[in-house]
């Protein structure tokens, strides 16, 4: 109690050079500036990580089982049978998905072609994601049907509304391909358009998928009874995660069960990286304003060595003496690390409530009108841990060693 009761008194006393009074308030702004900065980035990373998240979350199924071993997997295996009976699966859907050529009016481009059961609507909110006149259809009597990706009917020069067939090629299962007459060697299918097209607004989707029936699908990859993976929408009473868990128990290793982050992991983990760099970065910054800190600790020491010799001739040990001036430091730390903290979570609510930062003019030209923001504790709680972990750090040294120095100059 001692040293913090003296460390108070000096913190908030008046001092005789004014100018310690202002290093400390610059100290108490650089930290708490750099901890609302650690906030506000985290928070504007985690709101685009969330808003990627929703784009997937209409196309991307929530568990996907696909096999570890290979590509493709039997449809009747044992295992899968016993996940058809799995009571926490509302929805088991059938796929296949694999590349081909597609060919409509001499335009041509590879394209990933996904074939999918007639149950993909109840799996999938593929209905709100559809652009167009007409309905999600996969076939009909003898026609079957191909939705784009809105990006890729561009690239072919086409609309939705096209009558054209789109005719799909793609090599047959264990035949080399013969240069001289290379159609000899490839599955033909033929496709038309329900006069929709479907819009993820993600690149990878918009620009390369064609989702179709899985039975012509199979048909064109020459895979008769097989699937790439099953994707499965789990009971709404049963949370992802425990449903994942289950069902790893249940097929073993022999399979992969992915939850919607793991389907998109390359996407995330960059964003994961990207996030980091920043925290590293601003740690830095952060570092730096401690030095003002440092700065004010150490004219403060000088400024009250008079008090440092009384403290001692009355008892003070040099432990104490050397905590009166951490505690200062720290308590400095603290303030700084609070008042930032209650900015940062402040300016990210005002930006979440009227938009503050915004994309361009907002005249719709971005998927995203402002910069997203998500607030989350476990950002708080490492920015607080880090501030103060850097703050009480980079006093320790420099506060012992000038405290020392008074004794050895006496």
């Amino acid at each position: 109690m001692f040293p913090y009761f003296i460390a108070k008194r000096y913190l908030f006393s008046k001092k005789s050079h004014h100018a310690i009074n202002i290093i400390s308030g610059v100290a108490v702004c650089g930290i708490a500036i750099a901890t609302a900065a650690l906030i506000c980035i985290l928070s504007v990373f985690n709101g685009f990580q969330d808003m990627v998240a929703g784009l997937f979350t209409s196309f991307d199924p929530e568990l996907k089982v696909v096999s570890a071993q290979s590509k493709y997997m039997a449809a009747d295996e044992k295992e899968l049978e016993a996940l058809k009976q799995l009571e926490i699966i509302d929805v088991y859907s059938e796929t296949i998905e694999d590349n081909a050529l597609v060919v409509v009016n001499n335009r041509q481009r590879m394209v990933t072609v996904k074939g999918v059961s007639d149950n993909f609507t109840e799996l999938s909110s593929i209905n709100d994601l559809l652009l167009g006149d007409g309905v999600f259809e996969l076939s009909a009597d003898v026609i079957d049907y191909g939705i784009f990706g809105s990006s890729l009917l561009t690239q072919l020069g086409v609309r939705a509304d096209v009558n054209a067939p789109f005719e799909l090629y793609a090599p047959r299962k264990g035949e080399k391909l013969d240069i001289t007459n290379p159609l000899e060697n490839l599955n033909n299918e033929q496709i038309f358009s329900p006069k929709v097209s479907f819009m993820v607004k993600q690149s990878k989707y918009d620009g390369n998928y064609v989702i179709t029936s899985l039975p012509l699908a199979r048909r064109l990859f020459d895979r008769q009874g097989y699937v790439t993976a099953v994707e499965l929408k789990v009971s709404e009473n049963v949370s992802v995660s425990e449903a994942k868990s289950k069902i790893e128990k249940l097929i073993g290793d022999k399979y992969k069960v992915l939850d919607r982050y793991e389907q998109q992991e390359d996407t995330f983990k960059v964003m994961k990286i990207e996030k980091l760099i920043s925290y590293i970065f601003l740690t830095f910054i952060l570092l730096i304003a401690c030095f003002n800190i440092i700065g004010s600790l150490t004219m403060l020491i000088i400024d009250k060595k008079n008090d440092i010799y009384t403290l001692r001739c009355l008892g003070a040990t040099e432990r104490q003496l050397e905590s009166i001036f951490l505690l200062e430091g720290r308590i400095v730390a603290l303030v700084g690390a609070v008042a930032g903290i209650v900015l940062g979570v402040t300016l990210c609510l005002l930006q979440l409530q009227f938009g503050l930062i915004r994309f361009g003019n907002g005249d719709g030209a971005y998927i995203i009108d402002t910069y997203p923001v998500s607030i989350k504790i476990t950002d708080i709680v490492l920015v607080f841990v880090t501030v103060l972990s850097v703050g009480f750090l980079s006093i320790w040294y420099p506060c012992v060693r000038a405290v020392k120095g008074l004794k050895k100059e006496k």
